[in-house]
């Protein structure tokens, strides 16, 4: 065979982030066969199209029935048990896990780094092929220490062993930042090697447990629900379940919380500290039924007081990690009808995120506080990331988009609002670059105790120059929330 040319330009790598939807990604064409095309005809096709891998598809219904790659036939071929001349049925990989086209890279390199997948199938709304998607296609912005170190993840077999493993991504990301990597690339890289960990723990503990054979669905909210982690993070996660009645959900509930109990203390030996707040699966308040949920999330937005409006700028961010991700599919598409065009609770949300101004006085220099413990200090999380946050969550949720990434959120309401692209693109660089800021801080500020405080004076001339105008950016995004909400 000639050597692979690699990909047409066509095809070359175009920016991909985490949250890009399969279907948006820059693949060429797959390579389809039928089971009964010959191996030597299925090596001839993915030969002439300089590609890794072929399909194979039913000829009837167009489902994909397995995939047969460069590297594993080669391998039959080594060992003696390929027949060139017989069906390539008999030496593809069949049972393979699928995505569906709509999922986002970040599902996808997850799973795939889970199955040790080197090329993983997409499929469309009805179960017809769409593509597929390799590794390369994914990987081309991670450093090889990234794969490393994913690998080292879901190779401990304790949680002992995971949580020198958290050590190891919390170095990997400081030296990564001192590198030079984008706040934007590596929040995304922090948040898959999180759910790595977090992915780990919940097999380990699993295993201890006989859980009730029931559809469920571990949920993480907050910023990991946002894949927007940094270095310093607690737990927000939950249970949703499947239960036909009160009773049985309480039933179901007893059961589950020994094990969420075991999986919230084994996240904390892994460094991610209980929460404050108790906004954990293993507490009963939490651990709640499909139906459960729905009656949560319905009398926060039927009654908008000031309780129910904090608990909404933690719960409304949320995604699903380990379990049956349609129950959290229900969930979210609920929510979304449930929310939009509900005026009175935007409004409602809408003066609760403005009572947070950016944290810049009328002279254009910025307003400082912190107390005696953190003085001449501004919060680059509660006074810089919320107020785009929250903004983007207001708007998300009023028309209807159902990404929980803050950029996302912002590019998902753009046409519906009429903002520029390139309006929406500085408010977004604006995010990323207080992102870049709080994980500096984080890495090396003057208040470890306060990792999210910074004296700005402290900063260089361009970066205090960038913070003035990203929150400026900020306060033009509230502008607009309050024409659209409270005037």
């Amino acid at each position: 065979m000639q050597e692979s040319a690699g990909r047409p330009d066509a095809f070359a790598a175009a920016p991909v982030n985490l949250n890009t939807a399969l279907r948006n990604l820059p693949l060429a064409p797959p390579v389809v066969v039928d089971p009964a095309t010959s191996v030597r005809d299925t090596l001839r096709a993915i030969d002439s199209r300089a590609a890794e891998a072929a399909v194979v598809v039913d000829k009837t219904s167009s489902v994909p029935l397995g995939i047969v790659s460069l590297r594993d036939a080669l391998r039959s071929i080594i060992d003696g048990e390929c027949d060139l001349a017989g069906p390539v049925a008999g030496v593809m990989t069949g049972g393979l896990a699928t995505l569906p086209a709509e999922a986002t890279v970040h599902q996808a390199t997850v799973l795939m780094f889970r199955r040790g997948m080197r090329h993983l199938i997409l499929t469309g709304p009805d179960g017809r092929l769409f593509n597929v998607v390799s590794q390369g296609d994914l990987y081309g912005m991670q450093a090889a220490d990234s794969a490393s170190l994913a690998n080292a993840i879901l190779a401990t077999r304790s949680i002992a062993e995971l949580s020198v493993q958290t050590v190891a991504v919390r170095r990997f990301a400081s030296r990564r930042l001192i590198e030079g990597s984008g706040a934007e690339v590596l929040c995304e890289w922090i948040a898959a090697l999180n759910d790595l960990i977090a992915l780990q723990a919940i097999d380990l503990v699993e295993g201890q447990f006989e859980l009730p054979y029931v559809p469920w669905c571990w949920l993480v909210f907050g910023s990991e629900g946002r894949l927007e982690q940094t270095l310093v993070t607690d737990q927000d996660n939950g249970i949703v379940f499947e239960a036909a009645s009160a009773e049985e959900a309480g039933e179901l509930r007893r059961k589950f919380l020994p094990f969420a109990q075991a999986v919230n203390a084994a996240l904390d030996a892994c460094g991610f500290p209980l929460c404050s707040g108790q906004i954990m699966a293993g507490n009963p308040t939490w651990c709640l039924s499909l139906d459960e949920w729905k009656q949560r999330f319905g009398g926060w937005i039927a009654v908008p007081e000031p309780e129910a409006l904090l608990n909404a700028t933690i719960f409304f961010d949320f995604r699903p990690l380990y379990g049956r991700e349609e129950l959290v599919a229900e969930l979210q598409e609920w929510l979304l009808q449930r929310v939009k065009g509900n005026t009175a609770f935007l409004r409602a949300m809408a003066g609760n995120a403005l009572e947070q101004a950016p944290p810049l006085s009328w002279w254009r220099d910025f307003r400082l506080g912190g107390g005696p413990d953190f003085p001449r200090t501004l919060d680059l999380k509660g006074q810089g990331i919320r107020l785009f946050v929250d903004a983007a969550r207001i708007f998300a949720l009023a028309y209807g988009v159902a990404q929980t990434n803050t950029v996302e959120r912002l590019r998902g309401v753009r046409p519906a609002l009429g903002m520029p692209v390139e309006e929406v693109a500085a408010m977004a660089a604006s995010f990323y670059q207080i992102q870049r800021l709080r994980l500096q801080n984080q890495v090396s500020g003057e208040f470890p105790d306060a990792a999210n405080r910074l004296n700005p004076d402290r900063l260089h001339k361009l970066d205090r120059l960038i913070l003035k105008e990203a929150l400026r950016e900020a306060r033009t995004l509230q502008q607009r929330l309050r024409l659209d909400y409270l005037n």
